[in-house]
């Protein structure tokens, strides 16, 4: 992901720091799988690209010289895991929490794929959750943000659960206080001095943008 975020970060020197966050735009799907006794086992997620960053990615990569937005079967082949080097400290901006236990340890990502649709990158992967456990009526929380918010993610719909052991169990998904995190944000640029970075050393406030979705199963 490192790579992800310098590619577009000259683009953002001749703006304002606070106007620079985020640069990236990234509609998130979800997918919740149950094994066949019920526990969660892993994450399906689904990175929907914006347009702007698409376009780079596929110019950058010599992809789509055509222009149709299309890409043959060997150009998929190549794009395919482009945003999967992942660095080893790199959470996968995806954040689970067992509201009964505590953060849900994650897998490093496999199965990935990608495709482009309506001029958009559609990057798939899985993430197994590393110890399967049952969820139950103490919500299951996930939540996609970059804690720098140079990415800033949208939960694409409603989350879905999948797997023989999903019977019983429903998500929603809830807003953050936008105000709220922006009074806060700008709290934040306030104290930096006129020496400091704050494109480099942006205060880690991508939680408080952060949608979540809560899962809770009533079993039996």
């Amino acid at each position: 992901m490192t790579l992800i975020r310098q590619t577009l970060a000259a683009l953002a020197l001749s703006a304002t720091s606070a106007a620079a966050h985020p640069h990236i735009f990234i509609d998130t799907g979800l997918e919740v799988i149950f094994d066949a006794t019920g526990r969660a086992e892993a994450v399906r997620v689904v990175w929907v690209y914006d347009d702007f960053y698409s376009l780079v990615m596929l110019q950058d990569r010599g992809l789509d010289p055509d222009g149709d937005a299309k890409l043959t079967p060997e150009e998929e082949a190549r794009l395919s895991g482009f945003d999967m080097d992942w660095d080893t400290d790199f959470a996968g901006d995806l954040y689970l929490l067992d509201k009964g236990v505590g953060p849900v340890a994650l897998g490093r990502p496999h199965d990935w794929s990608a495709r482009v649709e309506q001029g958009r990158i559609v990057s798939i992967h899985v993430r197994d959750i590393v110890t399967p456990f049952a969820v139950t009526d103490a919500p299951l929380v996930l939540q996609v943000y970059d804690p720098t918010y140079y990415v800033a993610y949208s939960i694409l719909g409603t989350p879905l659960l999948s797997g023989p052991g999903a019977a019983g169990c429903s998500v929603q998904v809830f807003e953050p206080d936008l105000s709220a995190a922006q009074e806060e944000l700008q709290a934040m640029l306030q104290e930096y001095t006129a020496d400091q970075s704050v494109e480099q050393d942006f205060p880690a406030v991508g939680a408080n943008f952060a949608e979540e979705a809560r899962m809770t199963c009533a079993k039996g």
